[in-house]
C-alpha cells in the first residue's frame, strides 16, 4: 500500500513547427477578419458544433481544444461536444437544424466524391434561409482553412482559454 503519491509522465510536448501568425501577419489578419464576417448571424452554439465537427474530421488538435472550450464557454454541454464525432449514432442529442449543418459540415470537409450531394445540401436549405445558408458555409469554408494552418504548422493545443482569440 502506497501513501505517496504517484507520479504520472505525459508524453512530451512538441514545440510548432513554425510561428506562421508571426511569419505571415497580414494573412493571419485577413483570416481573423474573415472569421469574424462568416459567423454572422449564426447562432454561437451552432457555430462552435461546426467548427468542432471539421476541426475533428481535420485532425486539428489545436482548433479541437479551442472550440470545445469556446463551445462550453457559450454553455453548451458535454454530452453534446463528447457525442459529436459519433453524431449519427448521437441524433437525438441535436436538433434537426443542428443535424443538418453537421452533415453539411462534414460534406463540404471531405470533398473525397468532388461534390456537395444534392440531398445533403437540401437538407440545410430546408432549415437555414439563403443568407444564413451562406454564412453557414462561409463557416465551414473558414474552420478548414484554420484546420490546415493548425495541421500544417502542428499548432500545440492545451494551452488556449475561452475567448482568447475573439
Amino acid at each position: 500500500m502506497s501513501t505517496a503519491q504517484e507520479t504520472v509522465a505525459y508524453a512530451a510536448e512538441e514545440a510548432p513547427r513554425l510561428g506562421w501568425a508571426e511569419h505571415a501577419p497580414d494573412v493571419y489578419k485577413a483570416m481573423i477578419r474573415l472569421d469574424s464576417v462568416a459567423k454572422r448571424g449564426l447562432d454561437p452554439k451552432l457555430y462552435e458544433l461546426v467548427k468542432i465537427r471539421a476541426s475533428q474530421l481535420n485532425h486539428c488538435a489545436f482548433c479541437l481544444d479551442m472550440h470545445t472550450k469556446d463551445a462550453l464557454a457559450a454553455g453548451e454541454s458535454v454530452e453534446r461536444v463528447v457525442q459529436l464525432s459519433a453524431w449519427q449514432e448521437s441524433r437525438h442529442f441535436y436538433t434537426e437544424k443542428e443535424l443538418a449543418a453537421i452533415e453539411l459540415t462534414e460534406a463540404v470537409t471531405v470533398l473525397t466524391d468532388g461534390f456537395v450531394p444534392d440531398e445533403v445540401y437540401a437538407r440545410a436549405a430546408e432549415h437555414f434561409e439563403e443568407g444564413e445558408l451562406a454564412q453557414l458555409v462561409a463557416a465551414i469554408t473558414v474552420i478548414n482553412a484554420w484546420n490546415r494552418f493548425g495541421v500544417t504548422f502542428r499548432m500545440t493545443p492545451g494551452h488556449y482559454q475561452p475567448g482568447q482569440h475573439r
